[in-house]
């Protein structure tokens, strides 16, 4: 029986524009609040309002007009959402998670105290203790707080380096020699169900540090498939969480599986499941979080996941050039984010690329890749 008709979502990016889309199939009513005017979410959601997502009287306010509360990003003010769980709110993921996992150096001493492995590291406070640990390069830097897509990580290879290093609290995680970048993403209900979609398998662009194609399934064997499953539900049961949770995992070149980040979300490694997957993550985060049976993650056929980036040296109101062209193109599935404005690497949306053997899909994301561009 669905109990909570009116569902409220800090923020009103893609995600939450993907949410809404599964919630009208269920009658669900999808509120958000985002602090941008003209955020994805404001033209389809059932009521959109704009607001600071950090702030806790924007937060404790905009949750006490819905009858449970879920996010589309984790950097939200937690304060107002534990007070808001106090007060008898259903918060799903739960506060108390979120303040861990927006905390790089508390989601790494979650792994080790609880045996989920991971990159070895060392956590410091400032650029003198980056300093004093060059023994330990090359590394990763990451922020403990506040990094998002690429934001807030830079490589340290030696001391020549220490130039581009953080000056803030970090996380100083080693280099990892990895085959492989995979994710497996794990829907968890209020019920204690739980259910896995297959592992995934992400190429990034090594300019902007974001994933560029996505290929589901990951091409890994079962054993290391099974592996992916096990260490990521791992994760999920530790957490105790309801909702998604992508966990971005490395393969490394001697066939271990490493969890290098989590998102209690949504995440960009599950969009091709809208068409791939019998159920889509979003659908799946709806069924987790009002506790309906999850819905199989099976494959429908191979797929390709292409994000969809603003060009280079182009800034302003969007142009989609090549899109007649994409459009036409069997087994192909475009979704545009609804943002006015594009920048050099700013997600504009993504195309989803189905057939029936991998090869064939490849062949095709390339083409997509190659037309699809967006200007200014």
């Amino acid at each position: 029986m669905l109990t909570f008709k009116k569902i409220g979502v800090l923020g009103g990016g893609q995600l939450g524009r993907m949410l809404i889309q599964d919630a009208i199939s269920l009658d669900i009513q999808i509120h958000c609040i985002d602090p941008d005017a003209e955020a994805p979410c404001k033209y389809i959601a059932h009521h959109f309002q704009q607001g600071s997502l950090t702030d806790f009287d924007a937060v404790y306010a905009f949750g006490k007009t819905v009858d449970l509360l879920t996010i589309e990003i984790e950097h939200v003010n937690v304060d107002a959402l534990e007070q808001l769980e106090a007060e008898g709110l259903p918060v799903f993921p739960q506060p108390r998670l979120l303040r861990l996992i927006q905390d790089k150096g508390l989601q790494k001493l979650f792994y080790q105290e609880h045996g989920i492995p991971t990159a070895d590291f060392v956590l410091v406070d400032h650029l003198e203790q980056v300093k004093a640990h060059t023994d330990r390069f090359p590394v990763m830097q990451k922020m403990r707080k506040g990094g998002y897509d690429g934001k807030g990580v830079t490589k340290l290879t030696n001391a020549d380096s220490l130039t581009k290093a953080f000056d803030a609290p970090s996380v100083l995680e080693s280099l990892v020699d990895f085959e492989k970048e995979l994710a497996v993403i794990v829907a968890r209900s209020v019920n204690g169900e739980v259910k896995t979609f297959p592992a995934v398998e992400m190429e990034f662009n090594p300019e902007a540090n974001l994933v560029e194609f996505l290929f589901s399934p990951a091409a890994i064997s079962p054993a290391i498939e099974a592996e992916a499953q096990r260490v990521a539900s791992l994760v999920a049961d530790k957490l105790g969480i309801v909702g998604l949770l992508a966990v971005e995992l490395f393969l490394t070149r001697d066939g271990k599986i490493l969890v290098n980040e989590v998102a209690p979300r949504p995440h960009n490694s599950g969009h091709q499941s809208i068409e791939g997957n019998y159920t889509s993550q979003y659908e799946q985060h709806l069924r987790a979080i009002l506790g309906l049976p999850l819905g199989s993650t099976a494959i429908v056929e191979p797929s390709i996941m292409v994000n969809v980036l603003g060009e280079k040296g182009f800034e302003g109101p969007a142009v989609y050039e090549g899109i007649e062209d994409v459009l036409a193109m069997e087994g192909v599935y475009v979704h545009l984010y609804g943002k006015k404005l594009t920048k050099p690497f700013r997600k504009m949306g993504h195309v989803t690329v189905l057939a029936k053997t991998m090869e064939a899909a490849r062949e095709k994301a390339l083409r997509v890749n190659a037309i699809l561009k967006v200007k200014a």
